[in-house]
């Protein structure tokens, strides 16, 4: 029969998304740099692509959405979902990897610094310097406790782990309660209902995290610019930070979808994604919490 599908893979049809996407993103950054040139219009203009990037997610996953539903999403469908998130998840390992390898460069083989315009250049060589010769942290720096605040968000984010996972346990065991209805309409929900639970709680440990690493922020005893040990730390850890934000976000959706009913114990893979995402996120910041807050602050002065 001419057009019969005799096959498990999902053939999609055209879209509109590739391209209204790339057009949002050509407006967000050519304004950003009509912007940054002063040139009039160029915060609108990025605004309006920003709009446009942010439509095009939503458009684009809830059309995602809509084909798992529809049944699209066959075994080899999501096998194949599964080699593009593991992908994507090691270009953002990737990414990290850029941030530790200059933090380790600054702080394994530290070279005095100063302030020229207030951006921070290395002077080979000189004897006398704003910031220090050959010391990690830089003298007269102050640094974060990492017995304080970074330990708790620690601890909050192993949490988390915890919960997702139990979560998905219960997910994959059916344990996902449901309405209970009786002659006067909803009574109620089922007792056993502990993939709703699971990330009610993660949700709330992520947001808590976010809370917790504004707090640390707004009293850092360091700006942002004049030196590579902050600009290094808050790009390292602010780079996590919006990763916990969106691996929130993407948990936010999967309660949404759980509330709709769209998984099943045999086919939840955009749950499962959004675990990966959130444990890939947990063992990111455990090497943030070793590597910057505690040997990178190692013997210098702890801001009270």
């Amino acid at each position: 029969m001419a057009g019969a599908k005799n096959h498990d893979y999902h053939i999609l049809p055209p879209s509109i998304h590739p391209f209204f996407g790339s057009m949002s993103a050509l407006l967000a950054f050519g304004g950003l740099v009509m912007w940054m040139h002063k040139m009039p219009y160029g915060g609108l203009v990025s605004a309006i692509g920003w709009i446009g990037i942010l439509y095009t997610f939503y458009a684009w996953w809830a059309d995602v959405v809509k084909e798992a539903q529809g049944g699209e999403h066959t075994p080899v469908v999501q096998l194949h979902l599964r080699y593009g998130m593991i992908l994507f998840i090691a270009s953002e390992v990737m990414f990290f990897v850029g941030w530790f390898w200059s933090w380790f460069d600054f702080s394994l083989f530290p070279e005095p610094v100063h302030l020229i315009d207030g951006a921070v250049e290395r002077i080979a060589g000189a004897t006398s310097v704003t910031y220090g010769v050959g010391i990690w942290p830089p003298k007269g720096i102050e640094v974060i406790d990492a017995f304080g605040f970074p330990l708790l968000n620690t601890l909050i984010l192993l949490c988390s782990g915890t919960t997702v996972t139990w979560a998905h346990h219960a997910l994959i065991n059916g344990e996902r309660g449901g309405e209970l209805r009786g002659a006067w309409g909803l009574i109620g929900v089922g007792e056993n209902d502990n993939v709703k639970k699971g990330l009610w709680l993660t949700i709330a440990l992520g947001v808590l995290f976010s809370a917790v690493q504004v707090y640390e922020y707004v009293h850092a005893p360091f700006a942002f610019k004049g030196l590579n040990y902050s600009a290094a730390f808050y790009m390292a850890t602010g780079f996590h930070g919006f990763h916990v934000l969106v691996g929130t976000i993407f948990l936010i959706v999967c309660l949404a979808r759980v509330y709709k009913g769209h998984f099943t114990s045999r086919q939840h893979f955009g749950f499962e994604a959004a675990a990966w995402y959130w444990h890939f996120v947990d063992v990111v910041w455990l090497f943030l919490f070793v590597v910057i807050y505690v040997w990178g602050g190692w013997g210098a002065p702890v801001h009270a």
